[in-house]
Formats: C-alpha cells, sequence, structure tokens
C-alpha cells in the first residue's frame, strides 16, 4: 500500500494537486486526523510493508450518521476527492462518499485477491512469495528428516494465495475453499507417493478449509507418517514487497488520481490483461472472483 500512497502523493503533485493523508482509514476520516502530504514525505517508502497513514476499522462509519460527519471533516479540511485503498469493505465506504458528493476511487488492496473485475490486487504477489519462500525452507527439512508437512496460509474464503504457492512450490496436496479435497484422497496420494520411493510431501491448506492442525492429526492417525503442522499468519501480510506489487501499486495509484482530475468517482482501478480499467465499484460488490477451473485442474493434474 505505500507504493501506492508514494504514487497518489507524486502523480497528484505532478498535476497540481495538494495532497491530504488520511490516518487511520475511516475512523480517521470521522476524527479529522489528516496530515499534508508532499514529495518528500512519501520519499523512502516504497520498499516498506503496510502503510505509513495505517488503518483501522470503525463501526461509526458504517453508519449514515457517520459517513455525513466524515464528508463534513474532509469538506472542512478542503479535501474534495479521496483514494481509498482496500477492499470489499474499504469500497463500500467509497460509494457512499461519492454518492454523499465526495468523489472517491478505489484501489484494490487484500492479499487475498478476491476482488472481482482485476486479475491481480495488490499485496497478491508479496504474500504468494512469502508462502513460497516458507515452502522451500519447509521443504529443506522434510528432505533431511523423511517427514510430512501441512502448511496452513491464508485464505478464509478464497484459495488463490494457496493455489499460487502450492504450484509454485510443488505441492503434493492443495486444499481450497473453491474445492475442498478429502482427506482420503489426500492421504492415497501420500501413500501412493511412498509406494514410488517417495520420502517427504507437502500439503498446503488454506485456512477457509480447516485448521491444518486438523488436517495433520488426520493424516498421522491414517497413516502413521511422521507429520508436522507450520501455520504462517499474519507472517504473509507484511514485508517489502516484490517487484511486481510495487509496479502494480504504483500504476495504480497514479491512475487513481488522473481520474479524481477528471471529475470522476465512484470508481475503482483494476488490472485487466496488464492493462489498467476503470469500473464502477458497485459492479464488483458482492461477485465471486473465481478461480479458473483449468488452474484448478492443473493443480491435481501436478499433484499425481
Amino acid at each position: 500500500m505505500n507504493a501506492a500512497v508514494r504514487a497518489v502523493v507524486r502523480r497528484g503533485v505532478s498535476l497540481g494537486v495538494q495532497v491530504v493523508g488520511v490516518r487511520h482509514g475511516y475512523a480517521g476520516l470521522i476524527a479529522g486526523d489528516f496530515i499534508d502530504l508532499d514529495i518528500s514525505s512519501v520519499g523512502d517508502i516504497i520498499h516498506r510493508g503496510g502503510t505509513v497513514l495505517q488503518t483501522a476499522r470503525s463501526d461509526r462509519f458504517m453508519t449514515p450518521e457517520g459517513q455525513r460527519e466524515a464528508v463534513e471533516k474532509a469538506r472542512a479540511a478542503g479535501i474534495d476527492g479521496m483514494v481509498v485503498i482496500g477492499g470489499d469493505g474499504s469500497f463500500r465506504g467509497a460509494i457512499r462518499l461519492t454518492e454523499l458528493g465526495l468523489p472517491a476511487i478505489g484501489v484494490p488492496g487484500t492479499i487475498d485477491n478476491d476482488i472481482y473485475g482485476t486479475d491481480r490486487t495488490i499485496g497478491f504477489d508479496t504474500a504468494v512469495n512469502t508462502c513460497l519462500e516458507a515452502i522451500r525452507k519447509i521443504r529443506d527439512t522434510a528432505t533431511s528428516h523423511d517427514r510430512t508437512f501441512v502448511l496452513e496460509v491464508m485464505g478464509r474464503h478464497s484459495g488463490w494465495i494457496a493455489l499460487a504457492a502450492g504450484l509454485a512450490g510443488g505441492a503434493e496436496s492443495i486444499l481450497l475453499p473453491e474445492r475442498p479435497l478429502p482427506i482420503e484422497e489426500v492421504v492415497a496420494r501420500l501413500k501412493r507417493g511412498v509406494e514410488r520411493g517417495k520420502r517427504h510431501s507437502l500439503i498446503i491448506v488454506a485456512e477457509g478449509v480447516g485448521s491444518g492442525f486438523d488436517v495433520g492429526r488426520e493424516i498421522r492417525e491414517r497413516t502413521g507418517y511422521d507429520t508436522r503442522v507450520t501455520v504462517l499468519g499474519h507472517i504473509q501480510r507484511g514485508g517489502a514487497p516484490t517487484a511486481a506489487d510495487a509496479m502494480l501499486a504504483s500504476r495504480m495509484g497514479a491512475r487513481a488520481v488522473e481520474l479524481l482530475v477528471e471529475g470522476r468517482g465512484g470508481l475503482f482501478v483494476g488490472e485487466v490483461d496488464n492493462e489498467l480499467v476503470a469500473a464502477p465499484l458497485a459492479s464488483v460488490l458482492d461477485r465471486r472472483k473465481e478461480i479458473p477451473e483449468e488452474l484448478l485442474d492443473l493443480a491435481e493434474v501436478l499433484a499425481i
């Protein structure tokens, strides 16, 4: 997100726009927690994870009164357009701001890559590469000690992280919310691997499928194999962005400012086939971004 913030500020300045940062998200908007931003203030942040502006949930902003209060605070500070970085909840807020007369442009930022209308979201590639780094290190241990490892990754409703990390890391089985794999099939694959001389295996579990510890216990009880479990947790949400993420965030942030300067609002910036697109925010809400069947099929084929 810092790469996007940097791009918003520097593109805005290049267009003659004064840029103000809102700290702590919609909660900060209601509180009037603003900070002037210029070229220097966003220097040396592109490589940092998280967001220098910080973020927070706001129950108050979910109410009509809170939304009106937020717009009033923005107007009083001379703010006449906003770039909102986030996911579904943030986009819903951006729609309400636009409806109340404060044009807002959404930039998709979520590691889950589950926002409809864009091929990629800011943070996804970095999260996947964090998982992939862990997979490669765990494989060293699994190989050395002839063990089966279960790795639980984030993805409560979406299996994008698990699938991408599992495919890139050569996992033997990938358990996804989109295509749950019965534990019987996981065990059968492990046994087939042992029969052909395989001494170690890696199972990727998206948290939306269930607990990695439960999967590990089932494997131990059904096979007797030495099975260990690792839960990556919030380590997936931090760290320096990959080059792909930094570039994507920079392009999206700059385009969001351009849309506001053009007098537009209620839109989000997405990427489709490597090209930036602008679409109504309302068109992406309540729509599920499906994982292509070919990727799901490929994961099963490569696990043989």
